[in-house]
């Protein structure tokens, strides 16, 4: 995975004021798929906040999801982990060749968080609604890289007060967000910022979207909520297939049972 050098942190000092803020989390909603490639999380769209309904979640990138209900019923679980594309495929499109963005290296900034996203093939599996997807790489919310400082109305979205915030024991960063005319949502029938005003919390070790909430009459309380249980955990191709392998997990010890026998001479 394509990562930023932790050893530049510090070198210009902390970003303190509202407009480095700004940037902060315009930065970190670009930098989610160089800040992970395994999420384990618990799901929710909103306004139904229903246990029952809650989703657990096994992502490995690029492109193997499990999904089960809160009784454990299995809901989806990815049968092509390891499909090859043919040489029709593979010729046929300028968009065949893009590699996946762990494998390419973005602009990062002084802080460690991507500026500007480079062309690759972005894209993470999607549940329910194109929601469930955003929230995982909330790009839209910031746009691939900063807009002219001129048009600084042609930002994807207006944000408030940025504050530091707990969320289900992770630090988060949220504020209030409003679109702009230049906002286009990966799915429009379920955006992460709804017309007026939403309350957006951003998961500051991941990039990833962990709340919204539509703060209008006309949408109030539609969003999601999003319980991160584990970043980087390792995970077999059992966990995706619709038949196991019988995969050995090498994290686990194995032992060995020998049996003892009469040595007769």
């Amino acid at each position: 995975m394509s990562t930023w050098d932790a050893r530049r942190q510090g070198e210009t000092g902390q970003q303190n004021g509202p407009a480095d803020m700004a940037t902060k989390f315009r930065n970190l909603c670009r930098s989610s798929p160089w800040k992970w490639q395994s999420l384990r999380f618990e799901y929710i769209d909103r306004p139904i906040p229903d246990p029952d309904n809650t989703v657990h979640a096994w992502l490995r990138r690029p492109g193997a999801l499990r999904l089960e209900s809160a009784a454990g019923v299995v809901l989806h679980s990815t049968t092509g982990i390891n499909d090859s594309k043919d040489g029709f495929y593979v010729s046929s499109t300028r968009k065949s060749w893009l590699l996946p963005p762990q494998l390419v290296t973005p602009v990062y900034d002084d802080g460690g968080l991507v500026r500007r996203r480079p062309e690759a093939a972005y894209g993470e599996p999607c549940f329910g609604n194109g929601r469930f997807a955003a929230a995982l790489d909330p790009v839209e919310l910031a746009g691939n890289a900063p807009v002219p400082i001129e048009f600084p109305n042609t930002n994807a979205v207006e944000l408030g007060a940025i504050t530091a915030v707990d969320h289900e024991g992770r630090p988060a960063l949220e504020t209030i967000v409003t679109p702009n005319a230049a906002y286009t949502p990966a799915d429009r029938e379920a955006p992460l910022c709804r017309p007026g005003r939403n309350l957006i919390r951003i998961d500051l070790g991941t990039g990833v979207c962990v709340s919204s909430l539509s703060l209008e009459d006309e949408s109030k309380h539609v969003g999601h909520w999003l319980r991160i249980l584990a970043v980087d955990e390792y995970m077999l191709d059992d966990l995706f297939v619709a038949e196991s392998m019988n995969l050995t997990d090498v994290r686990r010890h194995i032992s060995w049972d020998i049996s003892r026998g009469h040595v007769t001479g």
